[in-house]
């Protein structure tokens, strides 16, 4: 069992069905480049959904795991372990926030958030028991678990998955007016992706996050921002939010925070927010291990750097520029911010699978979503040469079909 083609049969009949991959069988990775069980290379253009924006194989994270897999890798939380002081003040630090809350993917964060917002709501807001809100937006994602897809409007996410927990009102994204209509005495939170990103890297008007923190200033509601794809230097920025120079009440992290080797996700908020959460109120066996805080730790040192956000920023220009070339050759729009990219195909030409398939053969891996829409959003590494040939690649499949 060594080919792709035995590989990937064995997988569609051995695992269940919740993905649906394209057929390439990956075996190793370095910085951009990933190589398949037959030995052909292909430059990598989704970065695991931005876990990986610092490359496969990351020299400085890599070390990091190494030494501390040699010591330690578990305590759970019923003991203090010497990387989880250093893992906190060090991410909140980044955040500017005085407390974390570390988990380990990013769905459990959101639902951290949503618990912190909740009883923040009923013991310092003064919610009635059992009244609180959160608005959150059409077309998001935040993750799939029972409560995150109550109020996913994605019908593949949500439908068949019922009773629906209660408690959130959807709107519009991108209107600020239309979370100042749905607030109310029992909003604790509104919940936002600065760039929504599974919906195809949907950018909000110019001034909305501004806005979202000022109604949420004004109102005393929580302003949470979900950064798990947006933020750690995939914009051109540390976060999103800091293109508009708007700090959230609570930062929702993940993917990237665990450079690409383990799972880690987290939530940033200060005293007053995070500290309503009282031992045995939440918590997570492995969530904080000394594994995760040692390649957090690397992480975060990466980013006080700047040297990856100044890199996503260049490259991103040169993307998008090169990407605009190709509207109205086979590209009817293209949105994102840095190094961050979702580009819709004409529906005339195919799919965004297809497209995808297409790119594949020539050596090129990104992902569709909701369509013809095709998302790019290659490791910070990559040389500005290799994302060139890319988007050539791109149009290349473009004008074969």
């Amino acid at each position: 069992m060594s080919t792709s083609a035995e590989l990937i049969e064995v997988s569609e009949r051995r695992s269940a069905h919740n993905y649906h991959p394209l057929p390439v069988v990956i075996h190793e990775a370095h910085g951009a480049w990933v190589v398949d069980v037959e030995g052909k290379r292909y430059l990598d253009c989704l970065s695991g959904y931005s876990s990986l924006n610092f490359g496969h194989g990351n020299p400085k994270i890599i070390e990091a795991a190494q030494e501390q897999l040699k010591n330690l890798t578990l305590t759970s939380r019923a003991f203090y372990h010497d990387q989880f002081a250093r893992f906190c003040a060090g991410l909140g630090d980044l955040t500017g926030k005085d407390m974390i809350l570390p988990m380990n993917t990013g769905a459990e964060a959101v639902e951290t958030a949503i618990k912190v917002a909740r009883k923040w709501g009923y013991e310092v807001k003064g919610v009635a028991p059992e009244q609180a809100n959160i608005i959150v937006m059409e077309d998001n994602f935040h993750g799939r678990t029972t409560t995150i897809i109550s109020f996913s409007t994605d019908p593949d996410a949500h439908d068949g998955f019922g009773p629906y927990t209660p408690g959130f009102k959807i709107v519009r994204y991108g209107s600020a007016e239309a979370i100042r209509e749905a607030v109310d005495d029992n909003t604790v939170a509104v919940l936002v992706e600065p760039i929504q990103g599974e919906a195809g890297v949907l950018v909000p008007p110019d001034g909305y996050l501004t806005e979202v923190r000022r109604i949420c200033t004004e109102n005393n509601v929580l302003m949470i921002a979900d950064e798990i794809q947006s933020g750690l230097g995939r914009t051109g920025r540390t976060f999103a939010c800091d293109h508009e120079n708007v700090m959230p009440d609570m930062y929702i992290l993940g993917k990237a925070l665990g450079g690409g080797v383990v799972p880690v996700s987290a939530v940033a908020a200060d005293e007053d927010v995070l500290g309503v959460i009282k031992p045995g109120q939440h918590g997570s066996t492995f969530g904080g291990n000394p594994l995760a805080c040692a390649v957090g730790i690397a992480v975060i040192d990466i980013l006080n750097t700047g040297e990856f956000q100044a890199r996503a920023a260049r490259l991103g220009e040169v993307l998008h520029a090169r990407l605009r070339e190709l509207i109205g050759k086979g590209v009817v729009a293209v949105r994102g911010r840095g190094l961050w990219a979702g580009v819709d195909i004409d529906p005339a030409l195919g799919t965004g699978r297809e497209v995808s398939k297409a790119l594949m053969a020539r050596g090129v891996l990104a992902k569709d979503t909701h369509g013809s829409t095709i998302r790019l959003a290659p490791p910070i590494v990559i040389s500005e040469e290799d994302l060139v040939w890319a988007v050539d690649q791109l149009a290349a499949v473009l004008e074969s079909l």
